[in-house]
């Protein structure tokens, strides 16, 4: 998939068209970028037309202006969809790339036909105790990373995959992440319990790996317990990332997911 960029945004993104009618949209996790998803471009290239993005600060997305911040994601976004001429499009988010998927569904519920949240947590409706303890485990990695990126990359890859080819490819992308992107991060809490959740009109599913940190799997049950009626998916073999962990799983939980979704 070739990069593209539009006029007035940092945001790089890749387009991969089929003769299918329906789009999919990844969202990749902190610290990588979209080929984090190379496992679901392959299996999914000839089935959906897929849009994938690097988050601001990560990969290709690094051509910054003053006043650019990570909680203007979902406008630049939709800009990419208005542009591309895509109405609703099947929205899946791996840890950060779930809390972007979810502003966006906030923000713009029309354009979304399901959303899909991995390793991720509500952020309509997240605890002060919670969001400290995240908030503290977020500065203890960002000081490593000011030591070195390679430290910080190699502590990172245990937390945030569980097999070894996972935890290796993480790696590889971590390592190329800037120092001073971290200050895009800074901006995170503005999306955090902003919204309320009101009746959504498309389909919700979460979910995260068995060997994720307690607290991922603590939020995906308070999640579950808030929203009854959205599709939970615990997947064995995996930790944070669950697509590079379980790749095959993965995609047929995708893919039966957003066949449900289908009229």
């Amino acid at each position: 998939m070739k990069p593209i960029k539009l006029a007035n945004s940092p945001i790089t993104y890749f387009v991969s068209r089929s003769q299918q009618a329906e789009w999919v949209l990844f969202i990749h996790a902190a610290f990588v970028n979209h080929h984090m998803f190379k496992a679901q471009f392959a299996y999914f290239e000839n089935k959906y037309n897929i849009l994938a993005i690097d988050i601001i600060g990560h990969g290709q997305s690094t051509d910054t202006q003053k006043g650019d911040s990570i909680d203007k994601m979902s406008k630049w976004v939709f800009d990419i969809l208005k542009f591309e001429n895509i109405e609703q499009v099947h929205i899946v988010g791996v840890s950060l790339g779930a809390v972007l998927a979810q502003d966006f569904a906030n923000r713009y519920p029309y354009a979304v036909s399901s959303l899909a949240c991995f390793g991720g947590y509500d952020i309509n409706n997240f605890d002060a105790k919670m969001k400290n303890e995240n908030s503290a485990k977020q500065r203890l990695m960002m000081l490593k990373a000011l030591f070195s990126v390679k430290w910080f990359a190699k502590a990172n890859k245990k937390i945030s995959a569980y097999t070894s080819q996972a935890q290796n490819e993480f790696f590889a992308m971590n390592i190329l992440f800037p120092k001073k992107s971290f200050m895009f991060l800074a901006t995170l809490n503005r999306m955090v319990n902003k919204y309320k959740t009101g009746r959504r009109k498309y389909p919700l599913l979460i979910g995260c790996g068995k060997y994720d940190i307690p607290m991922e799997l603590e939020a995906i049950k308070a999640w579950k317990g808030r929203e009854p009626d959205c599709t939970v998916v615990l997947f064995e073999n995996a930790g944070h990332c669950v697509n590079m962990d379980v790749p095959q799983e993965f995609n047929k939980t995708m893919e039966e997911f957003w066949k449900g979704v289908r009229p």
